[in-house]
């Protein structure tokens, strides 16, 4: 019997085995290259902590050193300030942040204590939204628990050359020095429009026609001191 090619029916079934093999090896290639994928997303991380705490543009194969030089460790602490975990493991299996999982309702907030030239700093993971999608950043602290000692952000979608420039050294060393709170203790540290500064303690100019993303940076950062203060307040006994 000769088969007929024509046929809807072939058609139907010819259809439906090339998508069977298809998203077989989708799923083949995807669960083979998740150990690969999932390390990637780890350095990637630690290496956005680094660049928090001053050391910028570390070579992967050097990642794991510079983390164990300056990672005294990391934590788990709760929004009113108790330390919950020690160490970011998920069921126990290993380095992970889910910046979904960043949010007071969660109650479940990362720190990593860090040691830089012999003085403690504490990074603070923060996360948000911008124009076009999230964005996120690490906050290192001085022990003082009030004095960024550096900034990291990064973004998924913002414009190139507008917003994408919150991924630009110099605007994150802008932050370095600021304020977290004000004098009234309530939490301060934000981006104000490019030349609006009026406190210099707690401000740092925006990029000039990325109003929206700037606002964006703010929010992530008053939301962010705002829950890790119990935590940092606890530090200093206040």
């Amino acid at each position: 019997m000769k088969l007929n090619t024509n046929s809807n029916i072939y058609t139907v079934v010819y259809a439906s085995v090339v998508v069977v093999i298809v998203a077989f090896l989708l799923a083949f290639v995807s669960t083979a290259l998740k150990s690969k994928s999932d390390a990637n997303v780890e350095n990637d991380t630690k290496k956005q902590i680094l660049a928090s705490l001053g050391q910028r543009n570390v070579a992967d194969s050097e990642v794991a050193a510079a983390w164990d030089k300056y990672i005294v460790a990391d934590q788990v602490v709760d929004t009113t300030g108790n330390i919950v975990k020690d160490g970011l493991q998920k069921d126990h299996d290993g380095f992970r942040i889910d910046r979904r999982d960043i949010k007071p309702e969660n109650n479940a907030l990362p720190v990593f204590v860090a040691s830089v030239n012999g003085e403690t700093k504490y990074v603070l993971p923060l996360t948000g939204k911008g124009l076009w999608g999230p964005i996120w950043g690490y906050l290192a602290v001085d022990a003082d628990g009030q004095t960024v000692f550096g900034a990291f952000f990064n973004h998924e979608s913002e414009t190139a050359g507008l917003g994408a420039e919150i991924k630009a050294e110099y605007f994150q060393q802008a932050f370095v020095g600021k304020k977290l709170e004000d004098a009234d203790g309530k939490a301060a540290l934000t981006v104000v429009k490019n030349g609006k500064v009026e406190n210099p303690d707690t401000q740092c100019d925006g990029i000039s026609g990325a109003t929206l993303t700037g606002n964006g940076v703010a929010a992530m950062l008053s939301e962010g001191v705002k829950m890790y203060q119990p935590y940092l307040h606890k530090l200093l006994n206040k």
